[in-house]
């Protein structure tokens, strides 16, 4: 069974620090409030967070997390590998003496195939599942890491909306906007990939 590689995006879309003040309304009855309106200043960033993923470039500390997932894993892939290499060969022979061999010899062999072939499909079902629920145990931490550290910094640069170009479809964007490298250098240089301890499955 092969088992897909992790990808992992999602959308950060923060209001930070938002607080229009209005004027004060009046009665329905009363004349409308008289001046402008105070409109509070507001500066907009954007962040792709497929960038975070990239194994050279990206968040150190995801490719430690999937590095030590699919190494966990290993023994069950190896596994499946095994098993259905051996269903390949039990296929191939049936194939080759089907015409020549004794029906009560192959259809010994046909009954084996089958049951190879359950237990395949037991094992890699179970694997899967047992790999999504681990993959969501390691990542969770640190996507709430990430989350929290972001805010920090759009607090830290005075940034009230943060909007992830990954998720959200853009017409069109200044290249200014684009606070991606930036924020991954900062969270890589206080969040070092040897942070990225996780516990072992049972």
């Amino acid at each position: 069974m092969k088992i897909d590689r992790l990808i992992i995006a999602f959308a950060f879309v923060l209001a930070l620090a938002v607080s229009p003040v209005l004027a004060q309304q009046k009665p329905a009855a009363a004349a409308p409030a008289q001046g402008p309106v105070n409109v509070p200043a507001s500066k907009i960033a954007l962040i792709y967070s497929d960038a975070f993923l990239d194994a050279k470039t990206g968040i150190a500390r995801f490719g430690v997390v999937v590095t030590n997932l699919n190494r966990e894993f290993q023994p069950r892939q190896t596994e499946l590998q095994g098993l259905q290499q051996k269903i390949q060969a039990l296929t191939d022979d049936i194939t080759k003496t089907a015409a020549v061999a004794d029906p009560r010899t192959l259809q010994t062999k046909q009954d084996q195939l089958d049951q190879m072939k359950k237990d395949f499909q037991r094992k890699g079902e179970d694997a899967q599942t047992a790999y999504d629920r681990r993959r969501k145990e390691m990542f969770t931490p640190l996507q709430d890491d990430i989350g929290k550290a972001l805010e920090v910094y759009a607090k830290a640069n005075n940034i009230n909306v943060i909007i992830d170009g990954s998720q959200v479809p853009l017409v069109y964007a200044a290249d200014t906007l684009d606070i991606t490298r930036a924020f991954i250098n900062d969270f890589n240089s206080k969040n070092p990939a040897t942070a990225a301890v996780t516990t072992p499955a049972p």
